[in-house]
């Protein structure tokens, strides 16, 4: 039976609260971030990411108290993202337990970053999330500064740049379906994953465990990630911390890969 990687991801702002976004916009607040991570701590979940998307439109640096704080209380493996500009900002990160730290706005703007934590840590050690949504004449492009900037380059272009860097794996997330729940963009996560010789995440859209697969067989993805499914109880509904036991994702996923 084949396993892949389901990931939540969870997203803060400059207060450090945990916040949810429709389309890289509107933002509801969830709740305490170190609670979230206590809850997924008891619910076997593969891996988690924790994104600040105000540090990097900030100007600053990763708030690296407040990430110990939260690492302190995970007993599971933990990636995080926003504000990091420097190998000494990874290494710093690394030494509060991180496992691996997520890159992007520098990442397109200095691939040489890229290579640089690579080369010290290991590619497994940096990802690049490469966040997209569609142009005005057609085709899709990617942003930076969630969402503000744009960067001229196709997801493909810039997946083939990030993996020539020497990162280790692509999170790609379409901010169209960012909080929608109308499902992953398959036909751009299959052209990455079609372009790269390194595993793609698939983020952005999911609406329930029927997703998972197609983002994995139709589109070439290596594991799948969301946010609001994890944080509501469903589309319109209230907050509620979850992830799905291993006997639903055995019957949705993993027998189906086999």
């Amino acid at each position: 039976m084949r396993r892949v990687r389901v990931i939540p991801v969870l997203t803060i702002d400059r207060d450090r609260r945990l916040v949810k976004t429709v389309r890289f916009g509107k933002r509801t607040y969830i709740g305490d971030p170190i609670n979230a991570v206590r809850i997924f701590n008891t619910k076997m979940v593969d891996e988690l990411l924790l994104l600040d998307i105000d540090a990097t439109v900030d100007g600053r640096a990763p708030p690296f108290e407040a990430i110990g704080d939260i690492v302190e209380e995970a007993f599971l493996p933990m990636g995080y993202g926003g504000g990091i500009r420097s190998v000494e900002d990874a290494a710093a990160l690394f030494a509060l337990g991180l496992e691996k730290v997520v890159l992007s706005s520098e990442a397109l703007t200095r691939p040489a970053l890229v290579t640089e934590i690579a080369e010290r840590f290991g590619a497994q050690a940096v990802a690049v999330a490469l966040p997209h949504a569609k142009k005005l004449l057609g085709g899709q492009q990617v942003l930076t500064r969630s969402g503000k900037d744009k960067t001229g380059l196709s997801p493909v272009e810039a997946a083939k740049a990030m993996a020539a860097a020497g990162a280790g794996e692509i999170i790609l997330t379409s901010i169209d379906r960012d909080g929608k729940w109308s499902g992953y963009d398959l036909a751009t996560i299959a052209d990455v994953a079609g372009a790269v010789d390194v595993p793609v995440v698939a983020c952005g859209g999911a609406s329930g465990l029927d997703d998972f697969l197609p983002a994995i067989q139709n589109g070439g993805a290596s594991a799948v990630a969301a946010s609001s499914l994890f944080v509501y109880r469903a589309s319109g509904q209230g907050v509620l911390i979850s992830y799905p036991d291993e006997g639903d994702l055995r019957d949705h996923l993993f027998q189906q890969l086999d």
